[in-house]
């Protein structure tokens, strides 16, 4: 604990001025240099809470509470003595007395002024722009507001800016439920991160989940009804667009009023205008950091890192300490949408006689450019879709890779593209801009102050604590240096077991273990034995017995005995859960087909039980909304027509996807829908390391996508072609081919031996995507495996397939014939007939949603946060 002065009239001032996430940081940097135990620290807050992380604003909606994305320590306030005013701001400066007076009348002296109060949302001056239904999105305040509004006034909302705000203000209507639009005067959308070819990449993807983008023109007007209630906006075009709310988010201004009110010079487009050091030019006692800041170079920054580069530049030359900010890095990592979209150094070009290497695939959502030197210097760079590569590309910008640029942009799947580890990085290379520590300070943390863990270097060099973008590179290098140190690194499962998944596959396989206790007891750490292990261990080792149940004697059913303790959330019920505590069915509908007799069942029952139904893209029918004692009576009204459990819920083989092949179409030249269904009927219910997705195409068009799955096929005039590793999700690959032009036996066969052995040597949550990379050898050593025996297993992998086949038994007929087990399905165990009351519903579009809550985002009562008072 910091020693606080006794506050008395000799005792030296700061006086902070906005508590977001820059002045947060800023008190950070006062207090490691010792400033708060030798100087009086006053906080003016004007927002009701504490500063919170406001880039992380949208993830209200889904389900993050204000302690969540708290940035606030109330134990750090206390130690270091600062007096935090919550909802109380500054309103004037004497800048000649040197007082700050606060709304609520109190009156502070100081020796340093620091303006942290950030920057206001930008709204075009356009007619009717205040009208009810009008909104910006700045704050959690706002996002109540936008979520009142669209629940019970709109189902239609437009957004004017699609910047980053922009895209996470649509994604919010969207998930409330509205009919989104985005409103963008810019050619494209994010017109400032990406250029053209990135933006024509996002927008595909934007649009491809429903949202509806108008880029290239402006907003005239707001229109109202007679009650001054929103209607729609008149766009630049001449068009006009119907929309019950608006929300304004095209960017924003600098909240310089309080500085210009009390003379400090401010730039002709706003900012208060500060030096290097920080400190205003008007007034060396008065410093600016963050949104507000007009910095010595002209710019105003809207990044968080520049403004945690102010804060601590700040910091310093209060402390007397040399520091200098000059200028920032403007590199950004974002996930818009679920889409990944990543710019850094000179994205666009600007530098002469430079080239691009373009990586461009419109169907798969991607695009990726790198911006090179005439001396192969990595300038800069754009990803859309597959922003992977980032941190490691980001470091290497001002250098010259000792790779191809070409090796760097292609996919995994296309081209055997470079892997760069953390060893090919600089020592200069910056890893965590938010932060600027280099690669050689995350060396000297693990070489000099003996980190072995990313959360200790996480706490030495702050590396990792702003966005996180960078934490990935960052437990690669920490690895990396140990092992180069000698250091044993411990790559046990967790802190249960000191095997790997696959060490602990072998285990159970080896000596037939087939409950977790007696793994636990005779494998388990020394700690660990004993005990009742972890929630990451349990559902790992549960999976291993399900997958290897019929050989090592366990039970095939994941809720028998001990087994039904391992699974995960999903698993404890037979189905997903969702946002409001409802449940989803997914009954298996093989290779796509289905009779018009099954698809009146799946209509009556959904009718019947009131549920929200919906065509996946795995071509299947999914119905959503049955509370957990529905489940059952669901479920026995699908298996008595012939359905059974589409295991949804589990991490097992999903779908095969198929086109109709050469019975229906005329390019086709194998019957796809055949053999998409025998597969899925071979393979359903095994359980694998991570969900398995697979597709069967009739031609080489590829209408399944096979070639985006776990494992696709895709017909030839000679037989089958088998693809495997593809993934089509959050990080895209493009399958590679394993073999080639098989027969029906052929194909079967490699599958099996492929899945058994991914099952068997893969790592916990890791898809075939990813471990197909990571497993030494790659590919050509998967095909030597599978294809060539050369490890001689193919025999077993075969036969423990052969088990898995042999003994499948569908999940929700061993349920509904139980009593014991149709026990677990009730709400309350203490009061079995009683519902939930908490899972309601509403209409839309003539089905049913979740009715969620309004988020409660008031602070939690607090002794040590009263608004207006000081807290000590």
């Amino acid at each position: 604990m910091t020693a606080t002065p006794e506050a008395t009239e000799a005792t030296p001032t700061i006086v902070l001025v906005g508590h977001g996430m820059v002045g947060q940081r800023f008190l950070e940097a006062l207090a490691e240099r010792g400033l708060t135990a030798t100087h009086r620290v006053v906080v003016l807050c004007e927002e009701p809470r504490p500063a919170y992380d406001r880039v992380a604003l949208t993830s209200y909606f889904s389900g993050r509470t204000p302690e969540d994305l708290s940035m606030t320590d109330m134990e750090f306030i206390k130690d270091h003595g600062i007096e935090l005013y919550v909802g109380d701001p500054a309103e004037r400066v004497d800048r000649e007395a040197k007082e700050v007076t606060a709304r609520s009348g109190q009156v502070f002296r100081y020796d340093v002024l620091v303006l942290a109060t950030g920057s206001y949302p930008f709204v075009p001056p356009v007619p009717n722009k205040d009208a009810e239904g009008c909104f910006v999105y700045r704050t959690i305040e706002d996002l109540l507001a936008i979520e009142e509004y669209a629940k019970t006034k709109a189902t239609t909302g437009a957004v004017v800016g699609g910047g980053l705000l922009g895209l996470e203000a649509a994604g919010a209507l969207k998930g409330l439920g509205v009919e989104a639009h985005i409103v963008e005067f810019a050619p494209r959308l994010m017109p400032v991160q990406v250029d053209d070819g990135g933006g024509a990449a996002l927008l595909r993807t934007i649009e491809d989940m429903g949202l509806t983008v108008h880029t290239g023109v402006g907003t005239q007007e707001i229109v109202v009804d007679e009650s001054g209630a929103v209607t729609g906006m008149k766009l630049s075009d001449g068009s006009e667009l119907a929309t019950g709310m608006v929300v304004f988010s095209a960017g924003v201004r600098p909240r310089d009023q309080l500085a210009r009110d009390c003379g400090l010079t401010v730039g002709e487009r706003g900012g208060i205008a500060v030096d290097e050091q920080c400190r205003t030019v008007a007034d060396p006692q008065v410093f600016a950091i963050g949104e507000c800041a007009l910095a010595s170079d002209g710019r105003v920054y809207g990044l968080v890192a520049p403004g945690y580069e102010q804060a601590e530049t700040a910091a310093a030359t209060i402390a007397a300490d040399e520091a200098a900010f000059v200028g920032a890095d403007l590199s950004t990592k974002l996930k818009l949408l679920g889409v990944d979209v990543a710019s850094f150094g000179d994205a666009h070009g600007t530098t002469e006689d430079c080239l691009d290497v373009v990586y461009s695939d419109s169907r798969a959502g991607l695009y990726k450019k790198l911006v090179i030197g005439r001396d192969g210097t990595l300038l800069g760079g754009i990803l859309v879709g597959d922003a992977e590569a980032y941190g490691t590309l980001k470091a290497f910008t001002g250098s010259v890779p000792p790779v191809s640029p070409e090796s760097l942009v292609l996919p995994a799947g296309a081209g055997a593209p470079a892997q760069l580890g953390p060893s090919a990085l600089p020592d200069d290379a910056v890893v965590c801009s938010c932060h600027n520590v280099t690669k050689g300070t995350i060396r000297g943390a693990v070489t000099d102050h003996k980190c072995t863990t990313v959360p200790e270097v996480k706490k030495c060099t702050k590396a990792g604590t702003g966005c996180g973008s960078c934490v990935k590179v960052l437990g690669q290098l920490v690895t990396a240096e140990l092992e180069a140190s000698g250091v044993e690194v411990d790559k046990g499962l967790c802190g249960c077991f000191a095997q790997t998944r696959e060490e602990l596959y072998e285990i159970v396989l080896a000596l037939r273990i087939n409950t977790y206790q007696d793994l636990l007891d005779r494998y388990g750490r020394e700690g660990a034995r004993g005990g009742d292990g972890c929630e990451i261990c349990k559902p790992a080792v549960g999976s291993i017995i399900a997958s290897l149940a019929p050989t090592i004697g366990a039970s095939g059913y994941v809720l028998d005995g001990e087994q039904a303790a391992l699974q995960d959330s999903n698993d404890h019920f037979l189905a997903n859960i969702q946002k409001n505590g409802s449940y989803s069915i997914v009954p298996r509908i093989p290779g796509g087909e289905i009779t018009p007799e099954k698809l009146i069942v799946i209509g009556e029952v959904a009718r019947d039980f009131g549920l929200y139904t919906k065509i996946t893209g795995g071509q299947r029918i999914d119905m959503f909304g049955a509370r957990v004692e529905q489940l059952p009576l669901i479920w026995a009204r699908l298996v008595d027509a012939g359905f059974e459990s589409g295991h949804a819920y589990g991490k097992s083989l999903r779908t095969v996807k198929s086109c109709v092949g050469q019975t229906w179409c005329r390019y086709g030249v194998q019957d796809s829908v055949r053999m998409a269904i025998d597969l899925e009927l071979r393979y359903r219910g095994l359980r694998s390391p991570h969900k398995l997705k697979s597709a069967v195409s009739g031609c080489q068009r590829e209408c399944a996508e096979a070639q985006s799955k776990d494992f696709g096929v895709i017909a030839t005039a000679n037989g089958w072609n088998l693809y495997v590793g593809g993934n089509g999700g959050a990080t895209p690959r493009h399958a590679d081919l394993l073999a080639q032009d098989l027969s029906d036996a052929e194909l079967i066969r490699l599958i099996d031996r492929f899945l058994m052995f991914y099952i068997r040597t893969a790592d916990r949550l890791e898809r075939t995507s990813t471990w197909l990379e990571r497993i030494p050898g790659g590919l050509d050593h998967v095909r030597e495996v599978v294809v060539e025996d050369s490890l001689g297993i193919c025999e077993e992998l075969e036969s423990l397939m052969t088990a898995h086949v042999a003994h499948y038994r569908d999940e929700w007929a061993e349920t509904i014939n139980d009593p014991e087990k149709l026990s677990r399905f009730v709400s309350f165990v203490n009061a079995p007939d009683t519902p939930d009351p908490v899972v309601g519903f509403v209409a839309e579009r003539d089905q049913i949603k979740p009715d969620l809550p309004l988020l409660s985002i008031g602070m939690r009562p607090d002794a040590e946060v009263l608004e207006g008072s000081a807290q000590r």
